[in-house]
């Protein structure tokens, strides 16, 4: 076990529970801004990294060690678990996830596979266990959401305007709600499996679901969002939801079993706050703000730090991933200033 005492500030605070100050961490928190990573992946590719739990843990280690965060999330990818199911993708550089094969039919949906993570994801599992061994902070395991999955399986890669995704949804409804539920029972028993390996609090990434309106969210997504947190809901780690362009379904989220809700830079702290939400907030620093000067940075974090700390239930992090511009310096600087502010606060 690492020699330095455990922070818990971050686990505490996505509880409500009393903590020395603002918690800290960053989405995309390791990756292509970090001179470490690059030389790594000059020898390996993202799936690579992740089939080798030593370099895997390396990399996710990295921030840890770099920017002195409050938590550390897995270093993977939310198509990790797809091979299982008989996806063909591939993580292109500067591109994202390239589907193969991808879903047009019904009868493509119910050829999916289904996810036993010892055999399928044993790799994922030792990283999470190597990972306990060495942190001092909290694990964040992750998961993607049915719909933004979907959105690659369907489109067959990243998408500006998902319109086969929502095509389909429409006009095959019951296929659509069939590849809900064979992705909602997947995100169920990777994230339990996460869980039981040790990861101490997991994240719902549904980062294209802001492309649909409330009403086809709560007629096509919500009942799977439902199912998957009732099944959570026991699991003795914080639950975290976040969505980019979302703003608009955070009544549907707040009626979820979440212990923390992520904002992207579009929605405030106190807007959410007056649309009901109780629960922990994440965020929201717009991250292309960190290639602005210092003194915009600072500027801005200490009015979403202002918002965030009139509740005590507030962890920062950035409004989306870090980009492969950003300066590691920014970061370092950041984060120290976060935890001096809201220390003296």
């Amino acid at each position: 076990m690492s020699a330095k005492p455990f922070n818990d500030n971050f686990l505490k605070a996505c509880r409500g529970e009393e903590h020395n100050h603002v918690p800290v961490w960053y989405m995309r928190q390791a990756g292509r801004y970090q001179p470490e990573y690059r030389k790594i992946r000059e020898k390996y590719s993202l799936f690579e990294i992740t089939h080798r739990p030593e370099v895997c843990a390396e990399v996710t280690m990295l921030p840890i060690q770099q920017l002195d965060v409050d938590a550390a999330i897995l270093f993977a990818d939310i198509m990790t678990p797809m091979p299982a199911l008989g996806i063909d993708v591939e993580i292109k550089s500067s591109i994202g996830p390239v589907i193969a094969n991808p879903i047009t039919s019904k009868a493509d949906v119910e050829k999916l596979g289904t996810l036993d993570p010892d055999t399928d994801v044993p790799y994922i599992l030792d990283t999470i266990k190597l990972l306990r061994e060495q942190l001092h902070v909290p694990l964040i395991g992750f998961a993607g959401a049915p719909f933004t999955l979907a959105s690659y399986l369907l489109e067959g890669g990243p998408s500006r305007n998902y319109y086969k995704t929502k095509a389909f949804m429409h006009s095959q409804p019951e296929a659509w709600h069939l590849l809900m539920d064979k992705l909602g029972e997947m995100t169920i028993t990777y994230l339990k499996a996460q869980i039981k390996a040790g990861a101490q609090a997991i994240q719902v990434f549904d980062s294209w679901v802001g492309a649909l309106n409330a009403q086809d969210y709560q007629t096509f997504v919500a009942p799977v969002m439902n199912k998957i947190f009732a099944a959570l809901k026991d699991e003795n780690a914080p639950k975290i939801m976040f969505g980019v362009g979302a703003g608009h379904l955070l009544t549907e989220w707040n009626r979820l079993p979440l212990d923390v809700i992520g904002l992207d830079w579009r929605t405030s702290i106190q807007s959410a706050r007056k649309q009901g939400v109780t629960c922990t907030v994440q965020g929201n620093l717009d991250p292309g703000l960190l290639l602005a000067d210092w003194a915009q940075i600072e500027q801005k974090t200490k009015e979403i730090l202002d918002q965030g700390m009139e509740n005590p239930n507030f962890i920062f992090n950035l409004g989306h991933g870090v980009y492969p511009q950003v300066q590691v310096e920014t970061l370092q600087r950041l984060t120290a200033f976060i935890h001096e502010y809201s220390a003296r606060k």
